[in-house]
């Protein structure tokens, strides 16, 4: 009996310095193997991706047409809406297929962008961060070479003059042109973004929102990026949203119309057909019709 409890004392005692031990140095272990670029800095190189339904709603949201339910990414609380401006949510949702500004393929703006589910990419150099975004050929650059802001100019998607506070890029972003509107937000958006690499995998993005014109005090939200493989993806340049371009339906459908006909033999298989050079092997209006 009393080996017994010897025992059980020895391996409690074992698990407590593991875990003590572990939980010492992981901070180290983590700060040492995330990459870094020749002057020190983390590196942020690479394509990056979010995986959560934050684009659809920053609060946790259940399911609706067109946007799958999630959890939020807000901390601390609901966000603190003046009354006005959460009047103006709820117009803006019942409202969103031509109140969005992404309807008309405006730039969604920052926050607004990194919260999309479009991978992005980041080209990081001692002086500037450039990010190319797949949506729409939208692209941003944070200046980290102690540059101010112009003065009397505004952007869609802000000014944005980053600093280092050791592993963390601490972002100030200001100068919006007031045409695109986040939670209510436009031209006196100022946000202050904090990006830290917590692995070789994933980057921490905490950003905090001041506007007093829309919300009663500021607010946070918190997020993570995943690294996605340079080998296995790129991002694709072309335009993803051009305004007015309704014909994009009826491309599309007659695309879909021709891989059933093949799945069901009555058609050929969509990937042998040449359309750049020979019209003869796609499928005529009568065609089409009988697929309707």
């Amino acid at each position: 009996m009393l080996l017994r409890r010897q025992t059980t004392v020895l391996i409690g005692l074992f698990l407590i310095s593991t875990v003590l031990g572990s939980c010492s140095r992981s901070p180290a272990s983590s700060a040492g193997s995330i990459p870094r670029t020749a002057d020190g800095k983390p590196d942020f190189s690479g394509i990056w991706q979010v995986r959560n339904r934050a684009a659809a709603d920053l609060e946790d949201h259940v399911a609706r047409h067109g946007a799958p339910a999630g959890k939020g990414v807000v901390q601390g609380g609901p966000i603190p809406y003046q009354a006005w401006a959460a009047a103006k949510k709820i117009e803006n949702a019942r409202n969103r297929l031509t109140a969005d500004p992404l309807a008309s393929c405006y730039m969604p703006g920052v926050p607004r962008i990194m919260y999309m589910e479009f991978p992005f990419q980041i080209h990081q150099t001692p002086d500037h961060i450039a990010i190319t975004f797949e949506w729409s050929q939208v692209h941003r650059t944070i200046y980290t070479n102690g540059a101010p802001p112009p003065d009397g100019i505004d952007f869609w998607m802000g000014d944005s003059r980053g600093r280092w506070e050791g592993n963390t890029l601490v972002v100030d972003v200001t100068n919006f042109n007031g045409k695109n509107d986040f939670q209510g937000s436009r031209e006196n958006r100022h946000i202050i973004e904090r990006w830290t690499r917590t692995s070789p995998t994933t980057i921490e993005y905490v950003v905090t929102l001041d506007d007093p014109t829309t919300w009663t005090k500021p607010w946070t939200a918190k997020q993570e990026f995943v690294k996605q493989s340079d080998e296995k993806n790129r991002i694709y340049k072309e335009p993803r949203c051009v305004e007015g371009n309704y014909s994009i339906f009826g491309m599309l459908s007659g695309a879909r119309a021709k891989d059933l006909a093949f799945a069901e033999g009555r058609g050929p298989d969509p990937r042998t057909l040449n359309y750049a050079t020979s019209t003869s092997a796609a499928l005529d209006d009568e065609d089409l019709d009988d697929l309707q």
